[in-house]
């Protein structure tokens, strides 16, 4: 009878427990983000501006509009519909245990994973839909405004304590909402069947990619996935997961065994060091899955863990952080604020882009065929001082094949090579192998993780070097 008594103030306090993240995390919008009609705002190697031509004689008069305000000028509808077609992981609640613990949610520590997650989403968006690819639905998706999500937050609050109340009967409720209505793109006969055909298989591909995030155990991206793998490396479920410890998690895509996942890979550079032969060999090798796919041909996610200062980020890298998010094979940065993880996909100024992953959302069975894509896209950026920015952080990139890491490699050396200003650039590409360089073999395992080690043999300090040893 005892044991029964300590069960049910367990479940209550669960209960009670994710109605405090529902109200704590459902505060994602408590203002609306401006951006500038005359400066340019840049999204993953892509360039907007918000001014149109007739605007020119009215500059003077022009300044922060709030986000939702922003008329459709120049080509803010295109950065709306691209900002809008990004897909976005947040918080969730009520799915099965994750490894290795008896969590059901992921709200308020599993943040800096759901940035991973969406940065490894950009990555399979540009390598099987392309980077002008764009979501048929992504203008019709509900504004996330304060009171929206305040007053969902509420709703939720009061069915949780209601359904902690003896002898009260939850109503039954369908689990998911209807699908998306799929919009024809304003198309005539004249197009034809196979334009349409093609549309409707990005559609499916845009699907089944997000399924791959699903917070289910057969999930090949999904948090429980990342989790498991987090346990080799000593994390547990609930702990805090760094950007650095969260890239070596994102090569759980080298591990899937789903044949759509074997054209891809990913590597993590060490100790700051992209070494290109390295990155060459894994355009070249076999998947884990063992298919027929042919040499040269998988693509490569390239992960680069830095640190850009000691206890704040050194201002000298801000323009490096500019020119990053300029370059069209980039698929972001993993960083944020100091334990607040956000995913940076572009800047205005002298503020960051970025998708938050703090916003608590109910559990979506992806199993299902027909499940709800709404929940899966943010229709509102939100932006912050490069100030902000916490040092720790975690660049990615795409590369599509050999060749492309040429262009890549070169275009990467002439934006770190340093100046007589940035002595010191924020990671470096280095010829051969990593194994030629023997950097680390006197450095545990755990250690190798950590971004900001250097070679203790050649390992120099000075008072303008942020470097710890």
């Amino acid at each position: 009878m005892e044991n029964k008594g300590d069960e049910d103030v367990e479940k209550l306090k669960t209960k009670f427990r994710s109605a405090w993240h529902n109200v704590k995390y459902s505060w994602a919008l408590k203002s609306k983000t401006s951006f500038s009609r005359n400066s340019p705002v840049f999204l993953l190697g892509k360039c907007y501006h918000f001014k149109a031509e007739e605007d020119e004689d009215t500059l003077a008069e022009a300044g922060r509009e709030a986000w939702n305000e922003v008329p459709h000028r120049g080509n803010a509808e295109s950065f709306r519909r691209d900002f809008a077609s990004r897909v976005w992981l947040t918080y969730r609640e009520e799915f099965p245990p994750l490894p290795g613990s008896t969590l059901t949610s992921d709200c308020g520590w599993g943040c800096m994973l759901r940035t991973g997650q969406m940065m490894l989403a950009q990555a399979l968006i540009l390598h099987f839909l392309g980077r002008d690819w764009t979501w048929s639905e992504a203008l019709n998706l509900e504004s996330l405004d304060t009171g929206t999500r305040t007053a969902r937050a509420a709703q939720r609050l009061v069915a949780t304590l209601e359904s902690s109340l003896p002898g009260y009967q939850d109503p039954k409720r369908p689990r998911s909402l209807p699908g998306p209505r799929l919009q024809a793109q304003g198309g005539s006969q004249s197009q034809g069947a196979a334009e349409e055909a093609d549309g409707h298989l990005r559609e499916l591909y845009h699907r089944t990619l997000v399924s791959w995030f699903g917070d289910i155990p057969g999930a090949q991206l999904g948090l429980h996935s990342l989790v498991r793998l987090g346990l080799e490396l000593g994390k547990q479920a609930g702990d805090w997961y760094g950007p650095a410890v969260v890239a070596h998690i994102l090569k759980a895509v080298e591990q899937a065994t789903e044949p759509g996942l074997a054209s891809i890979t990913a590597y993590v550079s060490h100790d700051c060091t992209v070494y290109n032969a390295d990155v060459i060999d894994i355009h070249r090798s076999k998947s884990f899955a063992q298919t027929s796919i042919p040499l040269d041909s998988r693509a490569v996610i390239i992960l680069v863990p830095v640190r850009l200062g000691e206890d704040k980020t050194n201002p000298e890298y801000f323009n490096f952080v500019k020119s990053v998010l300029s370059l069209e094979f980039c698929i972001g940065v993993l960083g944020g604020k100091h334990e607040q993880a956000r995913y940076l996909v572009g800047f205005q100024d002298d503020s960051l882009i970025y998708m938050d992953p703090h916003y608590c959302q109910s559990f979506v069975d992806v199993s299902k065929s027909t499940f709800p894509l709404q929940s899966y896209h943010c229709p509102s950026p939100k932006k912050m001082p490069f100030a902000n920015m916490d040092p720790s952080c975690t660049i990615g990139f795409y590369s599509r094949t050999v060749q492309d890491y040429d262009r890549i490699s070169q275009e990467l050396s002439k934006l770190l090579r340093p100046s007589v200003r940035d002595k010191y650039p924020a990671f470096t590409l280095l010829a051969g192998h990593g194994r030629d360089y023997d950097l680390s073999s006197s450095l545990t395992p755990e250690k190798r993780e950590w971004p900001f080690i250097r070679d203790p043999c050649r390992a120099t300090t000075s008072m303008g070097d942020f470097v710890l040893l």
